[in-house]
């Protein structure tokens, strides 16, 4: 790691110190990885797992336990109730303070999660437009009243690229389009993620494993969960309100659980549809972090030898943005 070393020492050179990111689906290694790369290069790692932000979610979403972090100090976990709404925005913010922070204190900040919209909030130029639930709402009940189609006529007519885009029954996305156009007087294409770094020093690695492999993986996680005690974890998590959580009682797994607990599923069909739904965000999340051709993949059932692959990919990497002539 001579590249990386060079970079790294001085209070000049931490502000040069890599972005490193580890991407990639529910299951394929991704925690351990960033650990196993936070002790080799003296890092800290940023949770990009929109459930892991919440509270007590913590055997649901395969949070790293205290023991496993092996003292690498984590960020971004356990900072909302199950009854409030994560917001992309205020992650955006909060992990570039943490990426802020680490380098300021010399070290190697390396993100790690699948919610690709959150990864992507991080590290690309990405503006996130403000909402008003009075407008949002002005607009719901019209919507409601008339029809989307006829919202989307107005659209078409006050921001034809966003409605040749938008279906015209996408309530939703009508709303939303013609919200920001009202707010901020700029189509709603302004606000689109561009695939351009904040960060030109910033590395994406990616993990994956074939989709067999990958089953088999996830169906063993779901039993182990239900063995730690999943079920008792969504009863606690009840009484402080998860039912009312609009984001977290959907989340794959607790969904499921709380319809036991409900006495509407019965367990074992709770286990298949908690694998059944973990398969098809595998899918959705390998889709998403597949388009994005700066990701270098690493294969994870390369076992003891992944880190040192991960590692020289790292170096690589860094040797390419030092070079004057790249």
């Amino acid at each position: 790691m001579d590249a990386l070393a060079a970079q790294h020492g001085t209070a000049a050179a931490a502000s040069r110190a890599p972005l490193i990111a580890v991407v990639g689906a529910t299951a394929t290694g991704k925690s351990d990885l960033a650990i196993a790369l936070a002790e080799r290069l003296d890092g800290e790692i940023i949770n990009a797992d929109a459930l892991q932000l919440y509270r007590g979610m913590d055997i649901g979403t395969a949070k790293v336990t205290a023991q496993e972090r092996r003292g690498i100090p984590h960020h971004l976990l356990d900072v909302l109730e199950v009854t409030q709404e994560a917001s992309v925005s205020t992650y955006q913010r909060e992990a570039r303070a943490a990426i802020a922070a680490i380098r300021g204190r010399g070290r190697v900040p390396i993100l790690v999660g699948g919610s690709g919209l959150y990864v992507r909030a991080t590290l690309d130029d990405i503006d996130f437009p403000p909402t008003d639930p009075e407008v949002r709402g002005r607009l719901e009940e019209r919507a409601a009243l008339v029809g989307p189609e006829a919202l989307h006529r107005e659209l078409a007519g006050t921001d034809p690229d966003a409605a040749r885009t938008i279906g015209p029954h996408d309530t939703r996305r009508i709303v939303r389009a013609l919200e920001v156009g009202e707010l901020t007087g700029r189509p709603f294409a302004a606000f689109l993620p561009r695939a351009r770094y904040v960060d030109p020093s910033t590395i994406q690695l990616g993990l994956h494993r074939e989709r067999s492999l990958l089953h088999e993986r996830i169906a063993a996680r779901v039993e182990r969960m239900i063995e730690l005690g999943l079920l008792e974890e969504i009863r606690g998590l009840r009484e402080l309100g998860l039912e009312q959580g609009l984001t977290a009682r959907r989340a794959i797994g607790y969904a499921q659980g709380l319809a036991v607990l409900e006495e509407t599923m019965r367990c074992p069909e709770a286990i298949e549809a908690t694998i059944a739904g973990t398969r098809r965000l595998v899918r959705k999340q390998d889709t998403w972090f597949r388009r994005d051709q700066r990701v270098h993949w690493l294969d994870a059932e390369l076992g003891t030898d992944l880190v040192e692959h991960a590692l020289r990919q790292i170096e690589s990497a860094v040797a390419a943005t030092s070079d004057p002539r790249s």
